[in-house]
Protein backbone atom coordinates (compact mmCIF):
# COMPACT_ATOMS: atom_id res chain seq x y z
CA UNK A 1 0.00 0.00 0.00
CA UNK A 2 1.12 3.49 -1.04
CA UNK A 3 2.15 6.44 1.57
CA UNK A 4 -0.81 8.17 0.40
CA UNK A 5 -3.27 5.25 0.54
CA UNK A 6 -2.19 4.39 3.86
CA UNK A 7 -2.78 7.91 5.42
CA UNK A 8 -5.70 8.34 3.97
CA UNK A 9 -7.19 4.70 4.40
CA UNK A 10 -7.98 6.08 8.15
CA UNK A 11 -5.91 3.40 9.95
CA UNK A 12 -3.94 5.95 11.52
CA UNK A 13 -7.10 7.68 13.36
CA UNK A 14 -8.30 4.39 15.00
CA UNK A 15 -4.49 3.76 16.05
CA UNK A 16 -4.53 6.92 17.46
CA UNK A 17 -7.68 6.48 19.46
CA UNK A 18 -6.23 2.65 20.04
CA UNK A 19 -9.32 1.03 18.37
CA UNK A 20 -6.89 -1.45 16.19
CA UNK A 21 -5.66 -4.86 17.57
CA UNK A 22 -2.14 -5.34 19.38
CA UNK A 23 -0.75 -6.71 15.77
CA UNK A 24 -2.46 -3.84 13.91
CA UNK A 25 -0.84 -1.13 15.99
CA UNK A 26 2.28 -3.03 15.91
CA UNK A 27 2.05 -2.87 11.94
CA UNK A 28 1.23 0.93 12.59
CA UNK A 29 4.30 1.41 15.21
CA UNK A 30 6.59 -0.08 12.53
CA UNK A 31 5.63 1.94 9.62
CA UNK A 32 5.81 5.03 11.63
CA UNK A 33 9.17 4.12 12.37
CA UNK A 34 10.41 3.61 9.18
CA UNK A 35 8.58 5.97 6.87
CA UNK A 36 8.63 9.89 7.55
CA UNK A 37 5.65 10.52 6.27
CA UNK A 38 3.55 8.30 8.33
CA UNK A 39 5.22 9.14 11.21
CA UNK A 40 4.77 12.90 10.47
CA UNK A 41 0.81 12.37 9.87
CA UNK A 42 0.57 10.71 13.31
CA UNK A 43 2.26 13.29 15.19
CA UNK A 44 -0.15 16.18 12.72
CA UNK A 45 -3.18 14.02 14.40
CA UNK A 46 -2.36 14.56 17.47
CA UNK A 47 -2.05 17.98 17.37
CA UNK A 48 -5.07 18.35 15.39
CA UNK A 49 -7.06 16.71 18.67
CA UNK A 50 -4.89 18.87 21.40
CA UNK A 51 -5.28 22.26 19.38
CA UNK A 52 -8.91 21.28 18.61
CA UNK A 53 -9.27 20.74 22.62
CA UNK A 54 -7.23 23.95 23.69
CA UNK A 55 -9.35 25.88 20.87
CA UNK A 56 -12.94 24.98 22.71
CA UNK A 57 -11.50 25.16 26.18
CA UNK A 58 -9.50 28.57 25.56
CA UNK A 59 -10.14 29.68 29.46
CA UNK A 60 -8.51 26.81 31.18
CA UNK A 61 -5.17 27.73 33.36
CA UNK A 62 -2.00 25.84 32.08
CA UNK A 63 -1.85 23.94 34.65
CA UNK A 64 -5.30 22.38 34.96
CA UNK A 65 -4.78 22.04 30.87
CA UNK A 66 -1.42 20.16 31.26
CA UNK A 67 -2.65 17.65 33.46
CA UNK A 68 -5.62 16.50 31.62
CA UNK A 69 -3.05 16.78 28.19
CA UNK A 70 -1.16 14.18 30.34
CA UNK A 71 -3.72 11.98 30.67
CA UNK A 72 -4.65 12.16 27.35
CA UNK A 73 -1.10 11.33 25.54
CA UNK A 74 1.83 9.57 26.13
CA UNK A 75 4.56 10.36 23.78
CA UNK A 76 7.12 8.19 23.12
CA UNK A 77 9.89 8.78 20.28
CA UNK A 78 7.76 11.82 19.10
CA UNK A 79 4.80 8.61 18.15
CA UNK A 80 1.62 8.33 20.55
CA UNK A 81 1.08 5.15 22.26
CA UNK A 82 -2.30 3.51 22.58
CA UNK A 83 -1.24 -0.63 23.56
CA UNK A 84 -5.05 -1.08 24.80
CA UNK A 85 -7.78 -1.86 22.00
CA UNK A 86 -10.51 -2.20 23.59
CA UNK A 87 -13.99 -0.46 23.24
CA UNK A 88 -13.21 0.58 27.49
CA UNK A 89 -9.97 2.29 26.31
CA UNK A 90 -11.70 4.35 23.54
CA UNK A 91 -14.65 5.29 25.96
CA UNK A 92 -12.11 6.62 28.34
CA UNK A 93 -10.25 8.44 25.92
CA UNK A 94 -13.50 10.00 24.41
CA UNK A 95 -14.70 10.82 28.35
CA UNK A 96 -11.63 12.38 28.96
CA UNK A 97 -11.97 15.26 25.78
CA UNK A 98 -15.81 15.39 26.99
CA UNK A 99 -14.03 16.61 30.38
CA UNK A 100 -11.72 18.72 29.05
CA UNK A 101 -14.42 20.23 26.89
CA UNK A 102 -16.99 20.72 29.73
CA UNK A 103 -14.45 22.32 31.94
CA UNK A 104 -13.60 24.83 29.54
CA UNK A 105 -17.09 25.91 28.70
CA UNK A 106 -17.91 26.00 32.15
CA UNK A 107 -14.93 28.07 33.27
CA UNK A 108 -15.92 29.99 30.45
CA UNK A 109 -19.63 30.35 31.08
CA UNK A 110 -18.24 31.23 35.31
CA UNK A 111 -16.32 34.12 33.43
CA UNK A 112 -18.98 35.44 31.59
CA UNK A 113 -21.36 35.27 34.43
CA UNK A 114 -18.85 37.14 36.58
CA UNK A 115 -18.50 40.36 33.97
CA UNK A 116 -22.15 40.44 33.81
CA UNK A 117 -22.26 40.81 37.66
CA UNK A 118 -19.24 43.43 37.40
CA UNK A 119 -21.05 45.44 34.47
CA UNK A 120 -24.22 45.65 36.31
CA UNK A 121 -22.19 46.99 39.40
CA UNK A 122 -20.89 49.19 37.73
CA UNK A 123 -24.36 50.65 36.38
CA UNK A 124 -25.93 50.65 39.77
CA UNK A 125 -22.95 52.70 40.62
CA UNK A 126 -23.13 54.99 38.04
CA UNK A 127 -26.81 55.32 38.64
CA UNK A 128 -25.97 56.11 42.19
CA UNK A 129 -23.96 58.73 41.35
CA UNK A 130 -26.30 60.28 38.99
CA UNK A 131 -29.28 60.17 41.81
CA UNK A 132 -26.47 61.52 44.38
CA UNK A 133 -25.76 64.72 42.23
CA UNK A 134 -29.41 65.11 41.54
CA UNK A 135 -30.23 65.09 45.10
CA UNK A 136 -27.79 67.35 46.21
CA UNK A 137 -29.08 69.58 42.91
CA UNK A 138 -32.53 69.49 44.65
CA UNK A 139 -31.21 70.39 47.88
CA UNK A 140 -29.77 73.37 46.47
CA UNK A 141 -32.50 74.34 44.67
CA UNK A 142 -34.75 74.27 47.37
CA UNK A 143 -32.28 75.93 49.94
CA UNK A 144 -32.23 79.12 47.36
CA UNK A 145 -35.97 79.00 46.69
CA UNK A 146 -36.55 79.03 50.41
CA UNK A 147 -34.61 82.26 50.06
CA UNK A 148 -36.19 84.03 47.73
CA UNK A 149 -39.87 82.82 48.43
CA UNK A 150 -39.05 83.55 52.49
CA UNK A 151 -41.88 85.74 54.18
CA UNK A 152 -39.69 88.40 55.77
CA UNK A 153 -37.97 89.36 52.25
CA UNK A 154 -37.27 93.07 51.68
CA UNK A 155 -35.83 92.38 47.90
CA UNK A 156 -33.98 95.48 46.28
CA UNK A 157 -33.43 95.13 42.56
CA UNK A 158 -29.77 96.29 41.63
CA UNK A 159 -29.98 97.63 37.97
CA UNK A 160 -27.30 97.51 35.67
CA UNK A 161 -24.29 100.29 35.17
CA UNK A 162 -22.84 101.96 32.29
CA UNK A 163 -19.98 99.09 32.54
CA UNK A 164 -22.45 96.45 32.24
CA UNK A 165 -26.12 98.05 31.51
CA UNK A 166 -27.87 94.38 31.22
CA UNK A 167 -26.72 93.19 34.25
CA UNK A 168 -28.72 92.69 37.35
CA UNK A 169 -28.50 91.50 40.66
CA UNK A 170 -31.24 91.20 43.79
CA UNK A 171 -30.56 91.81 47.52
CA UNK A 172 -32.86 89.92 49.87
CA UNK A 173 -33.59 92.06 53.40
CA UNK A 174 -34.64 89.19 56.02
CA UNK A 175 -35.89 91.59 58.88
CA UNK A 176 -36.35 88.35 61.19
CA UNK A 177 -33.27 86.69 60.49
CA UNK A 178 -31.28 89.75 60.12
CA UNK A 179 -29.69 88.33 57.16
CA UNK A 180 -28.86 89.69 53.99
CA UNK A 181 -28.49 87.44 50.63
CA UNK A 182 -26.83 88.42 47.10
CA UNK A 183 -28.57 87.08 43.92
CA UNK A 184 -26.24 87.33 40.84
CA UNK A 185 -27.15 85.46 38.35
CA UNK A 186 -27.89 88.58 36.55
CA UNK A 187 -23.88 89.15 36.53
CA UNK A 188 -21.87 87.78 33.53
CA UNK A 189 -19.00 85.32 34.84
CA UNK A 190 -16.11 87.19 36.39
CA UNK A 191 -12.66 87.51 34.63
CA UNK A 192 -9.94 85.01 35.09
CA UNK A 193 -8.34 86.62 38.69
CA UNK A 194 -11.52 88.99 39.44
CA UNK A 195 -14.52 88.50 41.82
CA UNK A 196 -17.03 91.03 42.97
CA UNK A 197 -17.74 92.18 46.22
CA UNK A 198 -21.07 93.57 47.54
CA UNK A 199 -20.92 96.96 49.45
CA UNK A 200 -23.54 98.06 51.75
CA UNK A 201 -24.08 102.13 51.14
CA UNK A 202 -24.71 105.20 53.17
CA UNK A 203 -25.64 108.03 51.30
CA UNK A 204 -25.97 111.13 53.91
CA UNK A 205 -24.17 112.95 55.20
CA UNK A 206 -21.90 111.66 52.35
CA UNK A 207 -21.46 108.46 50.22
CA UNK A 208 -19.91 105.76 52.32
CA UNK A 209 -19.07 102.32 50.92
CA UNK A 210 -18.73 99.01 53.64
CA UNK A 211 -18.05 95.76 51.75
CA UNK A 212 -20.21 93.34 53.27
CA UNK A 213 -18.87 90.23 51.06
CA UNK A 214 -16.57 89.21 48.40
CA UNK A 215 -18.30 86.65 46.28
CA UNK A 216 -16.55 83.24 45.52
CA UNK A 217 -17.43 82.61 42.07
CA UNK A 218 -16.17 79.07 42.64
CA UNK A 219 -19.00 78.14 44.58
CA UNK A 220 -21.75 80.35 41.72
CA UNK A 221 -23.38 77.15 40.17
CA UNK A 222 -23.19 75.24 43.84
CA UNK A 223 -25.13 77.76 45.55
CA UNK A 224 -27.35 78.95 42.15
CA UNK A 225 -25.77 82.34 42.81
CA UNK A 226 -27.65 83.58 45.91
CA UNK A 227 -24.55 84.42 48.35
CA UNK A 228 -25.24 85.09 52.36
CA UNK A 229 -23.20 88.02 52.99
CA UNK A 230 -22.54 90.30 55.99
CA UNK A 231 -25.74 91.78 57.74
CA UNK A 232 -25.79 95.61 57.73
CA UNK A 233 -28.04 97.78 59.38
CA UNK A 234 -29.07 100.97 58.12
CA UNK A 235 -27.85 100.53 54.50
CA UNK A 236 -29.28 103.28 51.95
CA UNK A 237 -28.40 101.74 48.43
CA UNK A 238 -26.56 98.27 47.73
CA UNK A 239 -24.02 97.96 44.91
CA UNK A 240 -21.67 95.41 43.19
CA UNK A 241 -18.25 96.11 41.83
CA UNK A 242 -15.83 93.78 39.72
CA UNK A 243 -12.43 93.45 42.10
CA UNK A 244 -9.00 91.72 41.90
CA UNK A 245 -8.71 88.56 43.98
CA UNK A 246 -9.70 89.00 47.16
CA UNK A 247 -11.19 91.99 47.00
CA UNK A 248 -10.59 95.54 47.41
CA UNK A 249 -10.30 98.31 50.97
CA UNK A 250 -12.86 100.42 48.62
CA UNK A 251 -14.73 99.97 45.54
CA UNK A 252 -13.33 100.51 42.31
CA UNK A 253 -15.79 102.89 40.71
CA UNK A 254 -14.91 102.24 37.40
CA UNK A 255 -15.97 98.18 37.34
CA UNK A 256 -19.39 99.31 39.24
CA UNK A 257 -22.23 96.84 37.63
CA UNK A 258 -25.46 97.32 39.67
CA UNK A 259 -26.69 99.91 41.76
CA UNK A 260 -30.06 99.44 44.06
CA UNK A 261 -31.47 102.13 46.66
CA UNK A 262 -33.44 100.36 49.85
Amino acid sequence: MMNTEYIESGILELYIFGLLSEEENLQVKEMADNNEDVRAEILSIEKAIIDLSYSVSPYLSAEVYEKIRQQLIEKHDGVVQMPRSSTSSFIGWAAAVILLFGLGFQYYKYNEATEEVQAAAKQRDKFEQMLATVSEENTQNEKALAIIRAKNNDVIPLEGQQVAPDAFAKVYLNSEDNKIYVDIAGLPEPPQGKVYQVWALKLTPQLTPTSIGVLDDGQRAENKGIYAVDNFEGAEAFGITLEPAGGSPSPTLEQLYTLGKV
